[in-house]
């Protein structure tokens, strides 16, 4: 196996693990980064997810995830503040320095994709300055834009882009995950632009056909559509030297046994980082170098 000094395994891919599970495998596999979400690490205990990381000599990559900031309801939009704040807070204890933050979709009966998106500038605007003192980056992540009605109503990088540059750089910036911005032709120059402020960079893959509800059909690196190698040149060129996070959502990968396939991805993301450079990309970006697989923030 080639280096793994990127390598981080976002939790929900094996989320058949429990974290102690989780943390002792990644150890015996040198798997060096994890992704961490709420819902799992409040069950385990904040304090305590944190002890078990930390003594285990692992990297929390990033916290998943805030967000869903887009209520036009009083009571909503304060709730969802709030528990932003506990986000943040979270990720302190966890010694992340970033929140990864889903932007929520339209509220029932609203059809008015552009005032959703100010509502999320809106609250950034009172989350950062909270994110910022605690040493906290805000990640915007795009998802596609089959998600725009009731998960995230920021579905391409652009997007991302315009809602991160009305705040200091060293508090919001944006997700990479070639699974949501794959298809874009625009990533790539968004991409340029995001210099600075790309904080978290994913792999998954897009297989054919999409399972039912289409939201757990994510493949495993190397066996779909995407060139994930030309998309990782790119994101490097673009100045980003940190975790490379391998996210999945797969109802039948989660029948697996998850330590075998924690290997597996392990196996598959060293085959994404030392593949042979990507050719004929679709996207119209050949000043790519070569990715450096060997430097982790």
């Amino acid at each position: 196996m080639t280096d793994l000094s990127r390598f981080s395994i976002n939790q929900m891919t094996v989320r058949q693990l429990a974290l102690p599970e989780l943390t002792e495998a990644c150890v015996r596999l040198g798997v060096p980064g994890v992704g961490l979400w709420r819902e799992p690490v409040q069950e385990y205990g904040v304090e305590a997810a944190a002890r078990l990381v930390r003594d285990a000599g692992l990297a929390v990559t990033t916290l998943c995830r805030g967000g869903f900031l887009t209520a036009t309801d009083p009571g909503r939009r304060a709730a969802a503040l709030a528990d932003n704040r506990l986000a943040i807070d979270e990720a302190v204890a966890l010694g992340t320095d970033t929140l990864v933050l889903v932007s929520g979709g339209l509220p029932p009966g609203d059809r008015d994709l552009p005032a959703a998106r100010e509502r999320v500038a809106d609250a950034l605007a009172e989350l950062a300055p909270y994110a910022g003192e605690r040493g906290v980056r805000l990640a915007i992540e795009p998802l596609h834009p089959m998600y725009a009605a009731d998960r995230c109503v920021v579905s391409t990088l652009d997007q991302a882009l315009g809602l991160a540059e009305r705040f200091p750089a060293d508090q919001v910036g944006v997700v990479v995950d070639t699974y949501h911005v794959w298809w874009d032709d625009r990533a790539p120059a968004a991409l340029a632009r995001a210099a600075g402020r790309i904080f978290a960079f994913q792999l998954a893959d897009w297989t054919t056909p999409l399972p039912a509800g289409v939201l757990n059909g994510r493949g495993l690196p190397g066996e779909g559509a995407i060139d994930l190698r030309a998309w990782w040149e790119r994101v490097d060129a673009a100045g980003y030297a940190g975790p490379v996070e391998v996210e999945l959502f797969n109802d039948e990968l989660w029948t697996r046994d998850g330590v075998a396939l924690l290997a597996e991805v392990a196996e598959r993301y060293a085959a994404a980082a030392s593949g042979p450079p990507a050719t004929g990309r679709d996207a119209g970006n050949n000043s790519a170098k070569p990715c450096n697989p060997s430097a982790m923030t």
